[in-house]
């Protein structure tokens, strides 16, 4: 009885190992792959829309397909494709070259084409930024420089220089794209439009998505050869990262303690700001974002506003970013601060660094209510910022001295603007705009800031 309950127990075992050597063979794995790849002239099953909020999967998933070139364009802010295979790149011609296709003939090479930068809906955009091309044959150029981590490709153009731009259409939707393409690998940075300003100016955060250098799509003239590459970069939207389109349920709070890492932060205040900086710890910080004269939105009671912040008990710092203001200086010193305060405008991009628990307040002018919600107040909130906004009235605002107060664009901003935010609605209420504020009431609101504020100071330091 014995000899037959081991006979028995062998067999199974013997089993078994048979199927699982099956299920990790080549062979099963090609017969898998070849139930998901793309086949000429059929797109590869990706999720529908992504402002549909589909739940994703990692796009193009490296280790079960065959080698070809993927892409997936249906979304309303990008493009995306790939290559799962050893792929050539000749930057001369911006061009992946698929090494050994499986699928296209010679005779009939797989082409695509796209433009690397996540504003995809905007005509007068888009043909400013490079296109890149993914060809499958007939023939590959020659290696020179070998690389073994993956290729990452997307443009620096577009809007690159506005602060906000560089985040909401560069550095998130990068931070997306990693985490979603190629999760805890290393990739290569391949970038269009990378000038030297940009990666001088942001090469912490450079260096942390890569440690590897960045290749020059517009000055490189050397081939370089991957074992995959993907071209384009993922946008959630504006200034957002959906949790339920991420395969790793990545969040802004991720991206927030991202940007701690590339500045050597760990959420706690930096000792080492500049002396310039430096305040009395027994008041809470007080950052208040300055316009320069002339671009709109400026602040022209600014030092009475200053003044009011004071009596109520702020350490206020008046912060106006240049282009050549350092970015660790500017980091170092939203991050030791206890709130922030400013109008609509892309400085207010810095609220990035605030810690979680910091107040931020966003001074909404007229006309502009809309833009002020999608591009800062939800990414405030999901940080874990306590967010306020000052809604100004119209005699707050400069329109009201060139327009009459009972024209529509003053007395109904939303009814003016429609469903429409075209140049001509923007140069009113974001161009020819300056604010007053009425001190009375917005002591009021620095009140509640102050009180947010030192609770905050109180148990964070």
């Amino acid at each position: 009885m014995k000899k037959r309950d081991s006979t028995c127990l062998a067999i199974v075992v013997i089993f078994l190992v048979f199927q699982l050597y099956l299920y990790l063979s080549p062979v099963s794995r090609m017969n898998v792959s070849r139930s998901t790849k793309t086949i000429q002239g059929r797109k590869h099953r990706l999720p529908k829309s992504i402002n549909k909020r589909d739940t994703l999967t990692p796009p193009f998933p490296q280790s079960t397909q065959a080698k070809e070139i993927n892409c997936d364009r249906t979304h309303n802010f990008y493009d995306i494709c790939s290559i799962n295979g050893p792929t050539v790149l000749d930057p001369t011609t911006s061009t992946f070259f698929l090494m050994d296709p499986t699928i296209s003939t010679p005779q009939k090479p797989m082409v695509e084409k796209l433009r690397p930068y996540p504003r995809k809906w905007e005509s007068f955009t888009m043909p400013r930024v490079k296109e890149v091309a993914l060809i499958s044959g007939p023939s590959s150029p020659k290696c020179k420089i070998q690389h073994k981590a993956p290729a990452l490709v997307f443009s620096a153009g577009g809007y690159t220089g506005n602060f906000f731009h560089d985040f909401n259409d560069g550095f998130i939707p990068l931070f997306i794209t990693v985490n979603s393409v190629y999760p805890n690998q290393d990739v290569v940075l391949v970038i269009s439009k990378a000038r030297d300003w940009w990666v001088s100016k942001y090469t912490e955060i450079i260096h942390t998505f890569s440690k590897f250098p960045i290749i020059d799509l517009d000055n490189d003239n050397t081939t370089h050869c991957f074992p995959s590459a993907s071209v384009g970069m993922i946008s959630h939207g504006f200034m957002t990262i959906d949790p339920k389109l991420t395969p790793n349920s990545i969040t802004f709070t991720h991206f927030r303690a991202f940007l701690d890492k590339a500045y050597g932060q760990n959420q706690t205040q930096n000792q080492n700001y500049p002396s310039k900086f430096k305040h009395s710890k027994s008041r809470p910080i007080l950052v208040l974002a300055s316009r320069s004269v002339g671009v709109g939105r400026v602040l022209l009671n600014q030092n009475e506003v200053k003044l009011e912040a004071e009596k109520i008990g702020f350490n206020v710092t008046v912060f106006e970013p240049r282009t050549t203001t350092p970015l660790k200086e500017s980091y170092a010193l939203i991050n030791s601060s206890h709130a922030m305060i400013g109008i609509h405008g892309a400085a207010l991009t810095h609220s990035l660094f605030l810690r979680p628990g910091s107040v931020f307040v966003q001074v909404v002018p007229l006309g502009a209510e809309w833009v002020s919600q999608v591009c800062f107040e939800k990414s405030a909130k999901d940080m874990g910022l306590v967010y306020m906004e000052y809604r100004i009235k119209a005699e707050e605002s400069s329109l009201i001295e060139k327009y009459d107060k009972d024209d529509m664009m003053i007395k109904d901003p939303v009814a003016y603007r429609g469903k429409s935010w075209s140049p001509e609605v923007m140069s009113i209420y974001l161009k020819e705009q300056n604010v007053k504020l009425d001190l009375v009431r917005f002591r009021e609101y620095l009140k509640d800031m102050y009180k947010e504020a030192k609770k905050f100071m109180d148990k964070e330091g």
